[in-house]
């Protein structure tokens, strides 16, 4: 365990490295290869100019073509212009080091993190193979074009592997910010729906009570019935915030949002005469079915307090094996009222529902307004 501990910890370390000392392995390894004495003339050999044994220059041409990879990452032009020039005196004198593998390697790099003027770049390359290519003829290279042609498509290859892992990573990073962006919409659609389900209702039943509570001052008693119902519903009203604020904690566990019977007689107590029945009991496997009828029923009374306040109204709820059905009518609700308002609250519901796959409806029927909704659950 402590093991698997200490290989974490260390590859955590190592991913914090500067990228240049996290590039140092690999220009360290091809210079040390290259300094064998059983690799020498066995690198890259482009053209058939006769080997020379590795002498003081040969090093110098070492450090020239591996040591820039240091930078490949930071300074990946810079890189490719060093090695480039270094892999030229390493053909044309003839050393034919493992060094030249840097150049691919620098391709790769300049193709995948070279950010401006790439076309100009790989221009400029070409023409400096194509002098590199002219130099070696002259100096007696019998390569010919079919040669130096197959060695550019190898080396053009590698800068292209380097852009596809460009345009990958690009790619890559675009959609995750798409992710993020979208994430961030559901959650602040999600925040903004429950606000509206918690606040309106307890808001609205709050008027309505302080409403009546004007035309009580000749009745002290129901006057202060009234008034106790006010501030039961603004202590609602706050527990209901802080359970929505509990949700916004990622270390917050799911909890049931509420009890339809203590909803009902909210209601009640602001006025709205309620006829409210139950078929059956909900299963411990609902999921978030329950959750979602509670608000289908807490948005319906709501509606029913603004557009149509005394007006009688129905709700029931049946439990099924498989789904829980919602039904809430008020009568008397004018058409206009009913369609009046954001229409936020009705929205959310039919998203609410959706996502469980259910059904969702609301509108006009026998001169009043009814809500229902089919919602599966177990889901």
């Amino acid at each position: 365990m402590s093991r698997v501990i200490n290989l974490g910890r260390v590859r955590d370390l190592w991913r914090r490295c500067d990228v240049t000392v996290q590039d140092a392995p690999i220009a360290l390894a091809l210079a040390a290869a290259s300094l064998i004495p059983a690799l020498h003339n066995k690198g890259t050999q482009l053209g058939d100019i006769p080997a020379r044994p590795v002498d003081a220059l040969a090093a110098a041409v070492i450090a020239l073509e591996c040591l820039p990879l240091l930078v490949r990452r930071r300074w990946p032009l810079l890189c490719l212009a060093l090695v480039a020039l270094g892999f030229a005196v390493d053909q044309l004198a003839g050393y034919h080091t493992a060094a030249g593998t840097a150049l691919p390697i620098a391709l790769v790099s300049t193709g995948l993190h070279l950010a401006h003027h790439r076309r100009t770049t790989a221009l400029a390359a070409t023409g400096a193979y194509a002098v590199l290519a002219v130099a070696l003829d002259r100096e007696g290279s019998s390569e010919g074009v079919a040669g130096y042609i197959t060695f550019y498509l190898v080396v053009a290859g590698a800068w292209a592997v380097g852009a596809w892992l460009r345009l990958s990573r690009s790619a890559e990073a675009e959609r995750r910010q798409h992710i993020a962006e979208a994430t961030r919409i559901a959650e602040r659609t999600s925040i903004a729906r429950e606000l509206h389900d918690v606040v309106t209702h307890h808001v609205t039943a709050m008027v309505v009570q302080a409403e009546a509570a004007r035309y009580l001052t000749a009745a002290p008693e129901r006057l202060d019935q009234t008034l106790l119902a006010i501030t039961d519903t603004g202590r609602r009203s706050l527990t209901d915030l802080r359970h929505l604020l509990d949700l916004l904690n990622p270390d917050h566990s799911p909890a049931s949002v509420g009890d339809l019977t203590s909803l009902v007689e909210q209601t009640r107590q602001a006025g709205q005469p309620v006829a409210f029945t139950e078929e059956g009991k909900a299963s411990r496997d609902a999921g978030s079915a329950e959750a979602v009828a509670y608000r289908v029923v807490q948005e319906a009374l709501t509606n029913a307090l603004k557009y149509a306040h005394g007006s009688p109204t129905n709700v029931h709820v049946r439990y099924g094996e498989k789904e829980i059905t919602v039904e809430v009518g008020t009568e008397g609700v004018r058409p206009s009222a009913a369609s009046g308002g954001s229409g936020r609250g009705l929205a959310g519901l039919r998203e609410r529902v959706d996502v469980l796959g259910g059904e969702f409806t609301a509108g006009q029927r026998d001169g009043g307004f009814v809500v229902r909704a089919r919602i599966p659950a177990g889901s």
